[in-house]
């Protein structure tokens, strides 16, 4: 039975798991205050605070490192990379210390997995980074040629539930075309043919969540930032964490924008409607990129526990297949599932370089 330990920084939290393979064993999410990370200038100075809250909790859980058969942490956004496991290396390690593509929190997780690794000799992976890029050429062009589309989305559970799918299905993942929409804070989907996510819309091209903007009108965007109104952090922000229903209600919270609608607010009711209506229009298009033939429409991720939301959705794209409702993030699970295959020799993990 290999015992595993799984981590997963976010921007305000740090989720750490123990597995024994499949089983579960403990859990915990610890939320960081702004205070708390106020006094790190960069997101990679944070490393040390992340590392002990990790170690305190073994400690405080009475777990043996020693009894660890290895660590895996989300995979961070690295140059662009294949899907599944990497090995957690000097070369990555330095690049995300030093020069990061984006710095962003879960950059972390490989730096503390590969400590800890090294105090007790276990393997230390990441699996199915942020940056993971397999898009057909043709999907590559934007019409500007200084533009290239970057592919992020989130893979992790959008590669664990389109495995899951296919299982469910009765078929090898590789052998199925399914098209997955993870619907969280963020809101992205993909196109997943022999084993590769081909297409994708991410949060920044496709339809607006509870905190993000999605894809806007390329006029409009050009005059805000011109504007001299924002700076480019500023834009950033505003796209990446107050647009979409927060901005228009308020609230990120869709229980919260559910109870406005049974109270009667009639924005909210049409706000709440205009993102299921771009979450179906965003299917749609990449029900193209498959021609059609599309084994199961996944849709997975927080918002997808909301039955009022799915019911939208699902009137709007039933014509397109089978579509199978994975509710929840399932990030740690997936992480856990992906190491693994590689410890059972199922998956083998590869040497990260550039």
């Amino acid at each position: 039975m290999y015992k595993i330990l799984s981590i997963n920084p976010g921007s305000t939290s740090t989720k750490i798991s123990l597995y024994e393979d499949e089983k579960e064993i403990l859990t915990e999410t610890l939320r960081h205050k702004d205070e708390d990370l106020a006094e790190f200038d960069k997101v990679q100075d944070q490393f040390e605070f992340r590392e002990k809250i990790v170690l305190d909790f073994l400690k405080r859980n009475n777990y043996d490192i020693k009894k660890l058969d290895a660590v895996v942490g989300r995979g961070g956004i690295l140059p662009p990379v294949d899907a599944g496991a990497y090995i957690v290396n000097d070369i990555m390690v330095d690049y995300l210390k030093n020069r990061p593509r984006v710095e962003h929190a879960s950059n972390l997780a490989a730096l503390i997995a590969y400590e800890i690794s090294k105090l007790v000799n276990i393997p230390a992976y990441i699996y199915d980074s942020i940056a993971v890029y397999e898009l057909d050429p043709v999907a590559k062009i934007t019409g500007v040629p200084e533009i290239e589309r970057d592919g992020l989305v989130h893979t992790l559970n959008m590669r664990a539930s389109a495995i899951k799918a296919a299982k469910s299905l009765g078929k090898e993942y590789k052998n199925c075309r399914l098209i997955v929409a993870h619907l969280g804070g963020g809101i992205t989907l993909s196109s997943h043919k022999n084993g590769k996510m081909i297409d994708v819309l991410s949060d920044d091209e496709g339809p607006f969540s509870p905190e993000r903007s999605g894809g806007l009108p390329g006029r409009g965007l050009v005059k805000m930032c011109f504007s001299n109104n924002y700076t480019a952090k500023d834009v950033t922000k505003k796209m990446r964490g107050n647009s979409g229903l927060k901005a228009y209600l308020g609230t990120s919270d869709l229980r919260e924008v559910e109870e406005m609608i049974e109270e009667g607010n009639e924005t909210a009711k049409l706000v709440y409607e205009a993102m299921a209506y771009q979450i179906s229009k965003g299917v749609g298009q990449l029900s193209t990129v498959l021609k059609g033939k599309i084994d199961a429409i996944v849709i997975t991720g927080g918002m997808a526990y909301s039955e009022k939301l799915i019911k939208l959705i699902k009137e709007r794209i039933y014509f397109l297949g089978n579509i199978i409702v994975m509710p929840g993030e399932n990030e740690m699970e997936s992480l856990t599932l992906g190491a693994l295959r590689v410890l059972k020799g199922e998956e083998k993990a590869k040497e990260f370089s550039q």
